[in-house]
């Protein structure tokens, strides 16, 4: 009789456990996305103006640990270093899928419009547009860039003006070389000068491309991957 009962105090206590264990996976799957996307709006945030942000994790206990299914953000106008913007995608590193978007980013002296982000797993993706106004405002005065062409991942450009402190015309390629993205002049006799635009200890750069627009401007792309 006293086995019976015990068991049965038993059973409801496991019962009550497991109810309540429920009840707590339910609240966290309620609140935690809200939670993580609020973060995420701060974290840009920093940078500009955020219109929207969104996070999906099933269960939502994976956010404890940084891990998401997918982030979705949507911003206005934002302002940041080439330093900052690799260290804002690495916060990402967590989630299996982002797509960001933002109307205008500067980063340094460039100004680009209509930005587009896209991680999947460890791999990267961004696109954005560049005006000729903006070129020209990017680069030092006396400085022309003309789009030579573009494919496997290099863009070749025509520099006019003074280039590696040469005057005149020169041809110029970049690409991504060791995971950074470089500029080379063309010329032989030039070989050996290479130019940094961008390198993270956390982000290897793969290849970057470029596509004429209406304009004058240029669509611009680059892929790359966590390291």
């Amino acid at each position: 009789m006293r086995r019976g009962v015990a068991a049965s105090r038993l059973l409801r206590v496991a019962a009550i456990a497991t109810a309540a264990l429920l009840a707590v996976l339910v609240l966290l799957q309620l609140l935690l996305p809200g939670f993580a996307a609020s973060t995420i709006r701060s974290r840009v945030g920093r940078y500009g103006s955020v219109l929207s942000a969104s996070v999906s994790a099933f269960p939502a206990v994976e956010l404890l640990w940084g891990s998401a299914e997918r982030v979705v953000v949507r911003a206005g106008s934002l302002r940041l270093t080439p330093a900052q913007s690799a260290k804002l995608v690495w916060e990402g590193r967590g989630v299996a899928r982002v797509d960001a978007g933002a109307a205008s980013v500067r980063v340094g002296p460039l100004h680009l419009s209509g930005v587009a982000f896209s991680q999947r797993g460890k791999s990267l993706r961004g696109e954005a547009s560049v005006s000729p106004a903006d070129v020209r405002a990017a680069l030092p005065a006396g400085i022309a860039l003309q789009l030579a062409g573009s494919g496997g991942g290099e863009v070749r450009v025509r520099v006019s003006g003074g280039f590696f402190g040469v005057a005149g015309s020169l041809a110029a390629i970049a690409r991504g070389e060791g995971g950074a993205l470089v500029a080379r002049p063309q010329a032989p006799a030039f070989a050996a000068l290479r130019l940094t635009l961008f390198s993270d200890p956390h982000i290897y750069v793969e290849g970057v491309g470029a596509t004429p627009l209406a304009d004058g401007g240029y669509r611009l792309w680059m892929t790359a991957r966590f390291r």
